[in-house]
């Protein structure tokens, strides 16, 4: 019987889209006030969730604590008032875009868990606007 377990989390982070090889024209129109070069940020909200079996001895599919703790280096240690162009190494020749964010979160938690278990990350950059990725 597969179940899903998740987890919320949250960090707060700036970030400027654009392309360093494109001119600044072109990354305004593409990009808009995304572009500003003295960067904007987001309070961005995470849903992280993991389905697997139920383990007989435990009940759990995942221990919340353990998910937790990955949650809290993987992301919040690593992101949480930072510049996320300047401060993050994956986003030193990567566009922040959530997109882009949501799938570096992905990769960063799917490390770290059982091969058993499936990931899928939701990240929420504004309450209206989010991405979800689960490694397909």
């Amino acid at each position: 019987m597969k179940v899903t377990v998740s987890r919320k989390a949250h960090f707060n982070a700036a970030h400027r889209l654009y392309r360093k090889d494109w001119t600044d024209e072109k990354n305004d129109l593409i990009f808009g006030k995304c572009n500003n070069p003295n960067f904007h940020g987001h309070n961005y909200e995470l849903i992280v969730s993991v389905t697997g079996d139920i383990d007989t001895e435990t009940g759990y599919v995942i221990d919340i604590k353990d998910l937790k703790d990955m949650i809290k280096v993987e992301v919040e240690d690593a992101f949480d008032h930072k510049n996320l162009n300047i401060e993050v190494p994956e986003f030193k020749d990567l566009n922040p875009t959530a997109e882009n964010i949501v799938v570096v979160i992905f990769n960063k938690l799917k490390k770290r868990l059982a091969s058993n278990l499936d990931l899928e990350v939701t990240l929420y950059e504004t309450p209206r606007n989010f991405v979800t990725y689960s490694g397909k």
